[in-house]
């Protein structure tokens, strides 16, 4: 131990060069170097903090919390008007009948909704279209006075899809617009996250509001919730579209070139993004037709459980799915294109045990447990499988494109749910007594496809631009 250390005095030390600010204060030359440094320092903090806050940029934002509102108001309006629909005509295949009818504008119109996003002012698309919705359902609710119930209700549904059609792709379209790179993954999580708490909360929010107040409240909150989302989108702030050169085309043929343009890049620049929609289709074709009809024909009527077990059943789906889109944004670093076909893999994998639970002698409940397991699995790996397809799609689209891409996008899962609906009632209809053969291929068949794509998911990555089109 030193003498200073033992004396507690501090004995001269030799001179040494000085650092930091306080050599600036002491040689000018020094002086420069430290204001450098410290600019340095400051310049490399605002990066920090901006790397760490462009997600939630000023518009992604906006645009979430429009989201927010017009799910809400959607998605409660249509909940309120199954009930009202089921306690005027007691017949349950009524409603699905005015909804599948109304998915038809939605399959018909999102391509054209797609040119409509490339070529016009996106901002402007989601206002109008929004605020028309608020209109829509503002004369609805007026027409009801007066007029057939049932058929102001279908009217409404079809204007809705109509507007859908065109929105649904404006808004993918917006996403990768406004963010790149890994924060496009991240949003489109976000946006996943959004709409799967909207589907868990307004059955909810119907229920309760057209249990205390009736129909009306319903239409006046729905009314208030698309004019506020309109609000929302007037406050974007994005860059006017590339001006196109037509030529004097009319209208028609300006939809011609603009969907054989979508085609031609699917089908000859990138072909692995059209074999992408084809797996899509094909998990959307199963994985939701045993979800939407399977799940609740199993529960209800094969195992006889109670609306109770069935709704508690549902709404922990819906938290698997909240979940699995939360995980897309942990794992966004981790989540590379090469590893998505995992993710189509265990969907189908957790399909076997639901399969096999009617196989073995486990009861009731038991089968009931399993199955519940089974499906939130499934819903968690496909959610998280859907959201990465589309930021993959995303960032492989020229800005130019990705309105008529996402249409395609939108539009080839939602024509492929449909049949997969009708084939799933017939099969159980047909196999009542043995399910499993149902649930067990179907599981099979997914988890196939989905270690089929290892290949095509590896080539995806190595020629997975450097820089994200469309920014």
């Amino acid at each position: 131990m030193t003498k200073q250390k033992l004396d507690g005095k501090r004995e001269p030390a030799a001179p040494r060069p000085e650092h930091g600010v306080k050599a600036a204060a002491s040689h000018p030359l020094s002086g420069d170097a430290a204001r450098e440094r410290k600019h340095s320092q400051e310049e490399a903090m605002k990066h920090k903090t901006k790397a760490r806050s462009t997600l939630f940029t000023r518009n992604f934002t906006l645009l979430v919390l429009g989201q927010v509102s017009s799910l809400l108001g959607n998605y409660t309006l249509k909940f309120a008007l199954s009930m009202y629909v089921l306690e005027r005509t007691g017949s349950a295949s009524v409603f699905a009948g005015l909804l599948a009818a109304a998915m038809a504008p939605t399959i018909l119109l999102s391509p054209v909704g797609g040119v409509l996003a490339d070529r016009a002012d996106r901002r402007r698309i989601m206002v109008t279209l929004d605020a028309l919705s608020g209109l829509a359902v503002l004369a609805a609710a007026a027409a009801m006075q007066a007029a057939d119930h049932i058929a102001v209700i279908a009217a409404l549904l079809f204007v809705l899809s109509i507007l859908g059609a065109f929105e649904s792709p404006t808004v993918q379209a917006c996403v990768p617009q406004m963010l790149s790179g890994g924060d496009l993954l991240k949003g489109n999580a976000v946006v996943g996250q959004v709409q799967a708490v909207a589907g868990l909360v307004t059955p909810f929010l119907g229920s309760v509001f057209y249990a205390a107040f009736g129909l009306g409240p319903v239409f006046a909150a729905a009314v208030i919730c698309f004019f506020v989302t309109a609000g929302f989108e007037c406050l974007l702030r994005l860059d006017p579209p590339e001006r196109q050169v037509d030529g004097g085309k009319s209208a028609a043929a300006i939809l011609r070139a603009d969907l054989a343009e979508s085609l031609r890049f699917l089908r000859r620049d990138q072909p692995a993004v059209c074999k992408l929609l084809l797996l899509a289709a094909l998990v959307s074709m199963v994985l939701v037709s045993l979800a939407s009809v399977g799940f609740p024909y199993l529960v209800r009527t094969v195992l006889g459980l109670s609306a109770q077990l069935y709704g508690a059943a549902e709404s922990a789906m819906g938290v698997a799915a909240i979940a699995g889109s939360a995980a897309v944004g942990l794992l966004a670093g981790r989540l590379r294109p090469s590893r998505m076909h995992w993710l189509v893999a265990a969907a189908g994998l957790c399909l076997l045990p639901a399969g096999a639970a009617f196989l073995l002698p486990v009861g009731v409940m038991g089968r009931y447990l399993v199955l519940l397991a089974a499906f939130c699995g499934c819903q968690l790996a496909a959610g998280m499988f859907s959201i990465c397809a589309v930021s993959l799609v995303q960032q492989r689209t020229p800005r130019h494109l990705t309105g008529k891409v996402m249409a395609f996008v939108y539009t080839i899962p939602l024509c492929a749910q449909p049949v997969g609906q009708l084939l799933c009632g017939a099969l159980l209809d047909a196999f009542a007594g043995s399910v499993w053969l149902v649930l067990l291929p179907g599981g099979l068949l997914i988890c196939a496809a989905g270690l089929a794509s290892a290949k095509l998911f590896a080539g995806m990555e190595r020629d997975q631009p450097a820089k994200p089109q469309g920014t």
